[in-house]
């Protein structure tokens, strides 16, 4: 399996409910967490972005951790988010109240794979946001075309992309051998092949820079929710890794997700967040 679906909505066998509310809740953290590498990327397109954007357009927003984000970046703008599931749209109105950010957040209920005739109404977008989102359609060449369609002539579209699943553990964690992560990370294959270098160009755009951000946050930087987030990424990590990890390692890994054990990733106080994320900015002419 390719785990960066694992953070984009591969929960296993819950059912679609549980499975929305449980990608919705890593997505969060995810944002929590990471917070610091938003305000680094927001600021960054806000230099690229002129003049300032008013009506933004967040495809696939889940939870809407970016269109909290681009709201609180840009303060007078409007953002459209969409996202084919109800239970993430609505998670999305009750965050979007409890920011203090609703009266300029709309959500809009779609399947992005279709023809965006609602999505549509709302543009022609200043700047179109897609994080974690364009490697999930069934055609990104046609959705780029349709994305360049709605994008006002100068207009800016980010898409992000996660280059590897999150790691926080150190080396020798206190239980079964030595690099029991890079392990796990190994036999479930994290590092997906997402490029849009060539295919931005293909649809009109063009690519005004190409970012990755390396992401280094120690417990200070990353705030309170960092045990939370590792505890749920690598639980996550760990259900798709039963039939490729030794004995030994499994092992190791139940006693490092015991919430209860002194050595488990909810009690430490030596995690990390290391990962890399890359960023393509492009401008339809």
């Amino acid at each position: 399996m390719n785990t960066h679906h694992v953070i984009a909505g591969d929960i296993g066998h819950e059912s679609a409910s549980e499975s929305a509310v449980a990608l919705a809740q890593l997505l969060e953290l995810d944002a929590e967490v990471l917070a610091p590498y938003l305000a680094e990327l927001t600021d960054w397109l806000a230099d690229l972005a002129y003049p300032v954007p008013t009506r933004i357009l967040d495809l696939g927003s889940g939870p809407g951790t970016g269109s909290l984000a681009l709201a609180h970046r840009f303060g007078s703008a409007a953002v459209t988010a969409v996202d084919i599931s109800p239970q993430m749209l609505h998670r999305l109105h009750q965050r979007a109240a409890a920011h203090g950010v609703a009266d300029r957040i709309c959500t809009l209920e779609a399947n992005l794979d279709e023809r965006w005739a609602r999505i549509g109404e709302g543009g022609p977008y200043d700047l179109l946001w897609a994080a974690a989102f364009l490697h999930h359609v069934a055609d990104p060449a046609g959705t780029l075309a349709q994305a360049f369609e709605h994008l006002r002539p100068g207009g800016l579209l980010a898409v992000t992309e996660m280059d590897f699943f999150p790691r926080f553990l150190p080396e020798d964690t206190g239980t079964g051998r030595p690099g029991l992560e890079a392990r796990l990370h190994a036999a479930t294959r994290t590092q997906p092949p997402h490029a849009w270098t060539d295919p931005l160009p293909d649809a009109g755009f063009t690519v005004e820079e190409q970012r990755s951000f390396e992401i280094r946050l120690d417990r200070t930087q990353a705030g309170p929710a960092l045990n939370d987030y590792a505890q749920t990424c690598l639980a996550k990590l760990r259900s798709h890794a039963t039939d490729v990890l030794d004995v030994d390692d499994l092992a190791a890994w139940d006693v490092l997700l015991d919430q209860t054990h002194p050595h488990g990733v909810a009690r430490r106080d030596d995690l990390r967040v290391r990962t890399t994320r890359t960023t393509w900015i492009a401008r339809r002419p």
